[in-house]
């Protein structure tokens, strides 16, 4: 029997991969996540989750590894967390009336055969037009400082948007479940079975 190891120490990834009641460790892969000259905000993310997976790969022996990344782009342009509140207002307010779009990679590695499978999956994001008395109090109540995006769908940030476009709304929170079952399913570790 394969032990499920999640690699990384997000507590957001980590609430979501607890959802499918499956019994997982996390770890750390510590890799250099700085993108290459040139590369799209699709290949990157998915790089990284193939990294990040295969990276824990010596330490954990019979395993399927789960590796995943995330990047929000707006204009064609990566976007980062705003680490302030001036940032996440500046993020916010460009972001009124418009969209962006989350590109989530996930990969899962199996260390028992050397065998990786990764995908990306796209979310869109469309907000409402917003206030700037809106923006400050909603960045105020949650301070999303840590998210890229400046928000938090989980909680307050879902009244900031429209609409959400993607398969599956865990992707936009940084673990895509739907495709992890799917990929979980063809190493033989559905939750369901």
């Amino acid at each position: 029997m394969l032990s499920l190891v999640l690699a990384s120490t997000s507590s957001y990834r980590k609430q979501l991969l607890e959802k499918l009641g499956l019994s997982f460790t996390q770890n750390a892969p510590n890799i250099d996540e700085t993108a290459h000259d040139g590369e799209s905000a699709s290949t990157l993310v998915e790089r990284l989750a193939r990294t990040k997976a295969i990276a824990l790969a010596e330490n954990h022996p019979n395993s399927l590894i789960i590796g995943s990344d995330q990047v929000a782009t707006f204009d064609g342009r990566i976007i980062g967390k705003p680490h302030t509140k001036d940032n996440a207002q500046k993020q916010l307010k460009s972001f009124s009336g418009k969209k962006i779009t989350f590109y989530t990679g996930l990969a899962l590695h199996n260390t028992a055969t050397g065998e990786t499978k990764s995908l990306v999956e796209p979310f869109e994001v469309h907000f409402r037009r917003l206030t700037d008395d809106q923006i400050i109090h909603y960045i105020d109540k949650e301070l999303p400082l840590d998210c890229a995006g400046s928000f938090k769908s989980e909680g307050l940030g879902i009244t900031l948007f429209e609409r959400l476009d993607g398969r599956d709304p865990n992707t936009l929170v940084g673990l895509p479940l739907i495709a992890l079952c799917d990929l979980l399913k063809e190493f033989q570790m559905y939750p369901l079975d």
